[in-house]
């Protein structure tokens, strides 16, 4: 029988293995635990819209990848059903954005969880929250060893 934390560390190296779209835009994931997960990104140009700040695409998606890691940490497959974010102030070219997913509600087949980004000053850039289905699925087997996967 796995414990929480290993099985969100299970789940979240299988999800990063096929995450190619995480891959190529930068981002990092730092931390993942049952129902919650921190990840990370450098603000390179690549990122920066026509304005010179972070393109709120590029935060929306790292919200969101944050919020699909801790939705999915344990073993149930799960996808998001809506998502919201208020942009409270922009990214800068060179920041470091940090996204914490904390689950606030977990209920049948339906959970709520709230994204904050931040800069690396503690600034607030956004605020994301995001709404989870569970769908038939998992990510990997639980009767069978790690190395049999």
């Amino acid at each position: 029988m796995l414990d929480g934390q290993t099985r969100a560390e299970r789940c979240a190296a299988i999800m990063l293995a096929g995450d190619a779209a995480s891959r190529a835009l930068g981002l990092e994931l730092e931390e993942i635990g049952p129902g919650h997960a921190r990840m990370g990104l450098s603000v390179g140009a690549q990122h920066v819209n026509g304005h010179g700040v972070c393109h709120g695409g590029v935060i929306f998606t790292l919200a969101d990848t944050c919020f699909a890691f801790a939705c999915n940490s344990r073993n149930q497959n799960t996808l998001a059903q809506h998502a919201m974010v208020s942009y409270l102030a922009p990214g800068q070219l060179g920041d470091r954005l940090t996204a914490v997913a904390r689950e606030v509600s977990q209920a049948g087949r339906s959970g709520i969880y709230d994204v904050r980004v931040t800069n690396q000053d503690g600034v607030v850039i956004a605020e994301f929250r995001g709404f989870s289905r569970t769908i038939k699925g998992r990510l990997f087997d639980e009767s069978q060893p790690e190395n049999d996967q």
